[in-house]
């Protein structure tokens, strides 16, 4: 199976391949590995699986590959299986440029026809919103299922490579989970994901990496929330980044404002709504364990931990053990404007209705420092060290990295390392590579490096801890004493320069 799953796979280019339009900003390999998969020669027809969140460009890429391969292109919309059955005929007979179909009698007999446009060459037919069609067409995957399984009513050269792309939601989790008949047919599964925050600052077209990091903690990595969402508004500056967010994010009359609300009630739907809201901002406000989120809620254990289900499902968390302690699950919210609405603009919105943005922003900046930019912040170093660093630095060219945490019962409050980076052993997380702590808005000093290597004290005799590296990520500077530790190899420093720009 071909698999392409993020940002971290190597594009590769052949003769003969339609270019990529310049109007898909990236997506180099998610564009090869379609055209890879819609191009391929060999007899029989084939099954492709396309999936990702609202906004990531989705559409536009499978409708890209369409045009640019002559295949042929249809989006489903909540509707009767009459009328999407006509809506897909009207759609085939604009592609074969005919007259309309008479009627077909069901999707046995749309299958037929749609598969039959791959007779004489390779030609993707793409299915997009496939989930909509299946709420109203229950069997529908069976009736693919069949038609791509009984080859012997196309002739033996068909090579009709059928794509079903839709949102990550359950529907398409269950349709084509490992033990799902139709994923024992798929030969490409391809998850469309938000970009990094590297690919996101030249989205934007900013070259400041601390501007750069700072919009990434509003509006993260979707393609969609640069153009429309925002009228084109790129702060021009540092100095302009508090105006900007004034008149985007925090204001009622750009698309910005709402979008948040929107994207939660489209993933969750009117009955899960509130107690996800209420799930988010506890994440929010730093309670990432399903404990310490029921407990800030005051609700059962039950009813949050169905909540966090719902939203992981959705995409809109990111779950992972806890770096030091595997037995604790750790929640963090993965889409950062959902991180902004519920720690600065949903608390505030009787005072945006009543004030000006700028009045409600300077009292909120604090708390967005604090609340999203420096959770925001441990995230990036979390990704760049997964990602970006250079694998000398940090003993291994495969690995995770996690938030950590210990009990300390010499102190009132536990020791933490953001950035806790293990050797990526197949599915699991191997032996501890580095730990490291993140300040965002706090010059870091030997204090910070003590707090490390109390950490480390504390590991050291039930993980093997004797070849793990010290680091710290910090955007507001290292004190003197840091850099002749650096220089004595005791510490690795990163700042938002490495971050953005080195290994």
């Amino acid at each position: 199976m071909n698999a392409v799953h993020g940002q971290q796979q190597t594009a590769v280019t052949g003769p003969g391949r339609p270019p990529r339009p310049d109007r898909l900003f990236d997506r180099e390999n998610e564009w090869e590995a379609l055209v890879s998969f819609a191009g391929d020669p060999h007899p029989g027809p084939d099954l492709g699986v396309v999936t990702g969140r609202p906004r990531q460009g989705k559409t536009l890429l499978l409708e890209s590959v369409a045009r640019a391969t002559g295949g042929f292109y249809f989006c489903g919309q909540q509707a009767t299986e009459a009328e999407a059955l006509r809506r897909v005929g009207e759609e085939y007979a604009r592609h074969r440029e005919a007259g309309r179909p008479g009627p077909w009698r069901g999707w046995k007999e749309c299958l037929d026809a749609l598969l039959a446009l791959g007779d004489d060459r390779p030609l993707p037919v793409v299915i997009d919103s496939f989930p909509d069609l299946v709420a109203a067409s229950p069997a529908l995957p069976s009736v693919i299922q069949g038609a791509l399984r009984h080859s012997d009513r196309p002739p033996p050269g068909n090579r009709a490579r059928l794509l079903l792309a839709g949102e990550t939601a359950p529907v398409m989790t269950r349709l084509f989970a490992s033990s799902a008949p139709l994923r024992a047919l798929t030969r490409l599964v391809l998850d469309i994901r938000p970009l990094d925050f590297r690919e996101a600052a030249r989205l934007w077209g900013i070259d400041d990496p601390r501007l750069a990091f700072l919009v990434h903690t509003v509006v993260g990595g979707t393609p969609a929330y640069r153009h429309d969402y925002v009228n084109d508004d790129v702060p021009a500056g540092l100095d302009d980044f508090d105006a900007w967010v004034c008149r985007t994010v925090l204001n009622p009359r750009m698309p910005l404002f709402h979008e948040a609300r929107h994207l939660l009630d489209e993933e969750t739907g009117p009955r899960g709504r509130v107690i996800c809201h209420s799930v988010l901002t506890a994440l929010a406000m730093g309670c990432t364990t399903h404990g310490g989120a029921a407990a800030f809620l005051g609700q059962q254990l039950t009813d949050t931990s169905r909540a966090l289900a719902v939203l992981r499902d959705r995409g809109l968390l990111r779950s992972q053990p806890d770096g030091l302690q595997p037995g604790i699950t750790r929640h963090h919210i993965a889409d950062p404007l959902l991180s902004f609405e519920h720690a600065v603009a949903r608390p505030r919105r009787a005072a945006l209705e009543q004030s000006d943005a700028e009045t409600v922003w300077r009292e909120a900046r604090t708390d967005f420092d604090m609340l999203v930019a420096g959770r925001r912040f441990a995230q990036v170093c979390r990704d760049w060290a997964a990602s970006y660093a250079d694998w000398t630095a940090l003993g291994a060219d495969r690995v995770t990295a996690a938030h950590g945490s210990l009990s300390d019962p010499s102190a009132t409050a536990g020791l933490d390392a953001e950035v806790v980076v293990r050797r990526k052993e197949g599915l699991l997380s191997g032996p501890l590579l580095s730990l490291g702590i993140a300040r965002w808005n706090t010059s870091m000093d030997m204090h910070h490096l003590q707090r490390l290597r109390r950490v480390l004290e504390r590991l050291e005799p039930r993980d093997g801890t004797g070849r793990v590296s010290l680091a710290l990520y910090g955007a507001a500077g290292f004190s003197p004493e840091l850099h002749a530790a650096r220089a004595r190899g005791e510490v690795m420093l990163v700042d938002l320069e490495r971050l953005y720009r080195g290994v």
